[in-house]
């Protein structure tokens, strides 16, 4: 059985701890310094949506603790290359088909750790 510690930020305002690795993410929870490395990337489309017009693409990552679906959007889909050490910091955690997902969305970031060299 899991347990998600909570953090308390006043009165009525409760937040689960942030994830830093895939064993600990759970979906509707934020991410912050979770480092993976790219398994796969697929190829990039185009969506359109009120909130967000552009490019974005699809991958997977792993840490010692598991698999994890990741998204990538706009100038991320150049920067990343498969098996770069990337690290997400205040991103989120969904659920989509009873697979785990995260993504840096609109305010996280997305660094390089350590490049891949082939």
């Amino acid at each position: 059985m899991a347990f998600t510690r909570v953090m308390n930020h006043g009165p009525g305002l409760q937040w689960p701890t942030p994830a830093n690795r895939i064993e600990n993410l759970r979906p509707n929870t934020p991410v912050k310094g979770l480092e993976v490395v790219v398994l796969r990337m697929y190829p990039q489309r185009m969506i359109v949506s009120p909130s967000y017009p552009g490019p974005v693409a699809a991958g997977c990552g792993r840490d010692e603790t598991g698999l994890v679906g990741l998204v990538f959007w706009a100038d991320q889909i150049n920067q990343v290359s498969v098996g770069d050490v990337v690290r997400i910091n205040a991103g989120w955690c969904r659920s989509r088909d009873g697979a785990l997902v995260v993504s840096t969305g609109k305010h996280g970031t997305l660094s390089i750790v350590q490049r891949f060299d082939a």
